[in-house]
């Protein structure tokens, strides 16, 4: 992965926040001035920070920040459980640490669903939403269970060669990109996992997303077992004037397969608001 002259190499801080314990991974731009707010980003279920790490090398017009959920990465185990609405208390909070007082916010599978909570919850620091390879919450069309049942074997995250293996059957697809993927990814403890499972139990945004009035992209894969595409249509027809795109041959990971199509997709679209600045202007 070559580095970005315009972003500075991570900043890993272990913070305390709303009295949790959080290991915050923070990308700096060091370019020209260009009013770009920060991307805030919310990782899939048990992924550490650093699963995200090229997303910021190849987004590198803009500070980027994201963070290990509690019990992953090297974010200490919960003492007690969280949900939603604590959680994007605390990224408020956190934000005011790092003096981000709008930011863009993106979320994959998991962390899709912390992206809407916090747009629905904390409107006024949301500028633009992007919702990538994920769901409604509880009303969602299941994944294959094929998918689901490697999904839940802790061998995905201890056991390269497991992943290896059934990497297609998990993830679907196109499998560019799996190699770095697997050996970036270190295992949540157990506590910190089914925190993460029992934070989304019972939660939907379903009923508050036809209030939600932020410029949002949708970005699902035609081959993704685990969030199918119905579930990114669902989206689409909940959130008023947002945007679907379905990746061609894309698995839950297309983000990392098909990357530039991604990147492209992602930046075109939070750039949209300073292009029409632009196009007005001339």
């Amino acid at each position: 992965m070559s580095k970005s002259p315009h972003m500075e190499p991570p900043v890993y801080t272990l913070e305390t926040v709303g009295g949790r314990q959080l290991q915050v991974a923070y990308w700096r731009y060091t370019g020209p001035a260009n009013g770009k707010p920060p991307l805030l980003f919310f990782n899939g279920i048990g992924a550490n920070t650093e699963v995200a790490a090229p997303l910021p090398t190849m987004l590198d017009d803009r500070d980027f920040i994201t963070f290990d959920m509690p019990g992953v990465g090297e974010s200490p185990d919960p003492a007690i459980p969280y949900n939603p609405f604590i959680m994007s208390w605390i990224t408020s909070e956190l934000l005011d640490r790092y003096e981000m007082p709008v930011v863009d916010v993106m979320g994959v599978s998991w962390g899709g669903g912390m992206a809407q909570h916090f747009a629905l919850q904390h409107g006024n620091r949301t500028n633009r939403l992007i919702l990538v390879a994920t769901t409604a919450g509880m009303l969602m069309v299941p994944g294959k269970f094929s998918a689901l049942s490697k999904m839940v074997d802790p061998r995905r995250y201890i056991d390269p060669k497991f992943m290896e293996t059934h990497f297609e059957t998990l993830y679907g697809g196109s499998t560019e990109g799996s190699d770095g993927h697997i050996h970036r990814i270190r295992p949540p403890s157990k506590i910190g996992y089914f925190y993460q499972l029992f934070a989304m139990l019972g939660w939907t945004s379903a009923p508050a997303l036809p209030f939600l009035r932020k410029p949002t992209l949708i970005l699902t894969g035609d081959r993704d077992p685990i969030v199918q595409p119905i579930n990114g249509q669902i989206l689409n027809t909940l959130i008023p004037g947002s945007e679907l795109v379905i990746i061609e041959d894309g698995g839950h990971l297309f983000m990392l397969s098909h990357a530039q199509e991604f990147i492209d997709l992602v930046r075109e679209f939070l750039d949209r608001d300073q292009m029409d600045e632009s196009a007005a202007a001339a």
